[in-house]
């Protein structure tokens, strides 16, 4: 017997084993490295509860400084939390999230000025925020809050009927000042009337659905504002007459949107497609489906907005001006142009249903320069006031347009985005009879019937 070939044999089949065995240790090795560096994950959920929003991606992605998240509370509750916060790291080198358990670490717990468990601290060089929940709306708050230098102050009108900022009202803003708060602005209401001036102090001013004309002065120190490099949000009304309640015509600030290249339409728009109905709206809250390429909407194309009580406009570049449309109805809108209501109830107009022009977006060229740049006025037309009440606000793509539109306005384009959202409550809920209905079905129908198929098998058998 040749033991020489026996051996050779032998070392050559030790030699590909072992490089088999190298060769899948390394691919085991890189697969777990990658696994680790890239972790990617797939959501099935109907309302992608486990996504970040594409605000908190967008955040990560331009992340200029490391961030750190650190989160302070016992061992056993640092599962609940990872399954939020290690979707953060995995989105930025620059995002690193550690774990403490403060009693086992007293030392770093006071370092930090920790008093409770579930702490959530955001720190990033020598600044640090404070997440107040272990939520993707509060943490991505707190990241906004901790890239941003100063804090701008969004000013609303008052005194001519506009929507409340303090009441918890329907019709009041009070949802919409808690969320433009949330976003690293300042609120303040400033009233036009008894001091036609603009304060400097204010990045935007929203002129919030007016019931009453304003007077030459309000109206000059508007033009004044925003044809000197200010920022203003315009949203106005159909001029509707009823018995108990009207809207006035407000002709001077129509006619000084007008000369920037907006005009509006004494008009109010309703849908016929009966849509609104699935929803709990009736005709009079058009659906707006279609938008631009503005900024402000580019991002929003998968959701339509609500605007209750909605009148149209024309956009046109004007002297000085350049104006671009924004959003637009859906084709089965029609518009009502018979609103005084005071003898009768609106009816609905006959013709051809059509879309319209809900919202409008401008630049006003002042011709002045600041630091080298071009100063210029910005402004944004919108048909309604109440899209941005208390009711209106969770609808669709309100709550993101909404901010959006200061976003722009404030010149924060970089927070344009779809915002988290809260998880959607998926919970069935059932009436008396139904939960009688169930428990009668899954206690005495199904087992009869199996055990009725089981006889029928025994005698076929017998």
């Amino acid at each position: 017997m040749n033991t020489s070939f026996l051996k050779s044999r032998q070392a050559k089949y030790s030699t590909f084993a072992t490089t088999y065995i190298l060769v899948v240790l390394a691919a085991l090795a890189a697969i777990n490295f990658l696994a680790n560096r890239y972790n990617k994950s797939f959501d099935a959920t109907a309302n992608k509860r486990y996504s970040l929003s594409d605000q908190t991606i967008k955040l990560a992605n331009n992340l200029k400084q490391d961030v750190t998240i650190s989160y302070f509370d016992q061992t056993t509750a640092f599962p609940r939390a990872k399954d939020l916060l290690d979707r953060y790291s995995n989105l930025s080198p620059k995002l690193k999230v550690n774990y403490f358990d403060p009693f086992k670490k007293p030392q770093l717990a006071k370092q930090y000025g920790i008093t409770q468990t579930g702490a959530i601290i955001i720190t990033s060089g020598d600044k640090r925020e404070e997440a107040r929940a272990l939520s993707e709306e509060e943490i991505t708050s707190a990241l906004i809050r901790l890239q941003k230098t100063g804090v701008k102050t969004i000013c609303f009108s008052a005194g001519a009927g506009e929507h409340s900022l303090e009441d918890s009202t329907q019709s009041a803003y009070s949802s919409w000042k808690q969320l433009i708060e949330k976003n690293n602005y300042k609120t303040d209401a400033v009233n036009l009337i008894e001091k036609p001036d603009v304060p400097a102090a204010c990045s935007v001013l929203i002129i919030g659905g007016p019931r009453v004309d304003y007077p030459a002065p309000v109206v000059a120190a508007l033009k004044k504002y925003v044809e000197g490099g200010g920022r203003a949000l315009f949203l106005t009304d159909p001029p509707i007459k009823t018995a108990k309640d009207s809207v006035a015509d407000n002709q001077g600030l129509a006619d000084l949107l007008k000369s920037w290249g907006v005009t509006l339409n004494k008009d109010l728009v309703l849908d016929t497609s009966g849509v609104g109905g699935l929803y709990g709206m009736g005709p009079e809250v058009a659906l707006a489906t279609r938008y631009e390429s503005h900024p402000i909407v580019r991002e929003m194309r998968r959701t339509a907005s609500a605007f209750p009580l909605v009148r149209s406009l024309e956009a046109a570049p004007g002297a000085n001006t350049s104006v671009e449309k924004l959003i637009s109805t859906s084709d089965n809108s029609i518009a009502a142009t018979n609103l005084n209501l005071t003898t009768g109830s609106l009816q609905m107009p006959k013709g051809d249903t059509k879309s319209f022009t809900v919202a409008a977006a401008g630049s006003y060229r002042t011709g002045q320069q600041k630091d080298g740049n071009n100063v210029e006025g910005r402004f944004v037309v919108v048909g309604s006031s109440d899209f941005t009440a208390n009711y209106a606000l969770a609808f669709g793509g309100n709550r993101d347009l909404s901010l959006n539109i200061i976003n722009w306005l404030s010149s924060d384009e970089d927070l344009i985005s779809i915002r988290p959202k809260d998880p959607e409550d998926r919970r069935i809920q059932l009436t008396g009879g139904q939960m009688m209905l169930v428990r009668t079905v899954s206690q005495f129908v199904i087992p009869l019937i199996i055990i009725a198929l089981g006889l029928m098998v025994w005698w076929r058998r017998r």
